[in-house]
């Protein structure tokens, strides 16, 4: 762990830069008509929205590499850097930029439903990777989007092969229960072998050991990842370390607008606070207000900084 002011202190994020479409509805959604709906296009993808996260908690230098298409490349890194994170994107020749379109249902605790097409962000290969990245970096982290097709999963063992070669801490976000189930379980654990810290959602830690209770399921993949963090949304985050259970972090209240993104706010604030010298816990616990701010507005990414959400934040 580095702590403030004592060697690297940079966090590169690999993942999945997208953007998104929220359609926010309140009424059900009824075939063959229309439904009124609050429609915006915003930027997003679980690895950008985790390193802007991160950059917002305060981590100082954050960058990401992610693949975008042309279509759309300028406006997502002029939005990456305009959040603090130093975006290394590279251009697909072919592929258009993935879009997911986010459909949430404000009259259901806004549960959110995801249409993907993730066009060039999984299209990363280990031709847009280096270890030079790691230079100047305490902490690498993979979204898990990248183990969903052979090129990410390919540029994912290089980079997870060259931050062991280093001694830099990786951790890695599951990403999605839907794609976790048509994929092959065991092969995900085995490509992410080696990972100091696993982050799934409550869905995907049940998927990844087929057990129905939460904390049973942090237990075991924690005799597998030395640290398990599993978030379960209103009822908060369970962390495991070592085969053993060590608590609960409370979920922080907050008035519910739109859940997208919520997770990847707690993935980026744990991994700033991690990198600030928190311990795990207490790293949790940031993760938790993290997600309630993020719960509380339209989106995967920060809102512009103000007064109310910087005291929230601590």
């Amino acid at each position: 762990m580095t702590e403030r002011g004592a060697g690297p202190r940079g966090l590169l994020v690999v993942g999945d830069v997208v953007t998104d479409i929220v359609a926010r509805h309140r009424t059900a959604l009824v075939p063959g008509t229309d439904t009124a709906a609050a429609i915006r296009t915003v930027p997003g993808g679980a690895g950008a929205n985790v390193a802007c996260w991160a950059a917002r908690w305060g981590c100082p230098d954050v960058r990401l590499l992610g693949r975008v298409g042309a279509d759309a490349a300028a406006w997502h890194e002029e939005a990456l850097t305009r959040a603090g994170v130093r975006p290394r994107l590279v251009v697909d020749p072919s592929a258009p930029t993935g879009t997911v379109i986010c459909l949430v249902d404000g009259a259901a605790a806004a549960e959110r439903t995801f249409l993907t097409d993730n066009g060039a962000s999984l299209r990363l290969s280990p031709v847009d990777w280096s270890p030079d990245l790691l230079d100047g970096v305490a902490r690498l982290h993979l979204s898990g989007y990248l183990f969903f097709a052979e090129p990410g999963r390919a540029t994912a063992r290089a980079a997870l092969a060259a931050a062991r070669a280093r001694g830099v801490p990786v951790s890695v976000d599951p990403a999605s229960a839907g794609f976790l189930a048509e994929a092959d379980v065991e092969r995900f654990l085995s490509a992410v072998d080696g990972a100091e810290t696993l982050l799934p959602s409550r869905g995907e830690a049940e998927l990844l050991t087929g057990l129905p209770d939460p904390a049973d399921a942090a237990v075991k993949l924690s005799r597998r990842f030395p640290a398990v963090v599993v978030t379960s949304g209103a009822e908060g985050a369970l962390v495991a370390r070592d085969g053993e259970l060590l608590g609960r972090a409370a979920a922080v209240p907050a008035r519910v607008r739109d859940s997208t993104g919520a997770g990847d706010a707690f993935t980026g604030a744990f991994l700033a606070a991690r990198l600030g010298g928190a311990e795990l816990r207490e790293a949790v616990a940031e993760g938790c207000h993290a997600g309630a701010l993020a719960v509380e507005q339209v989106g995967g990414r920060p809102p512009e900084e103000d007064e109310e959400s910087a005291a929230l934040r601590g």
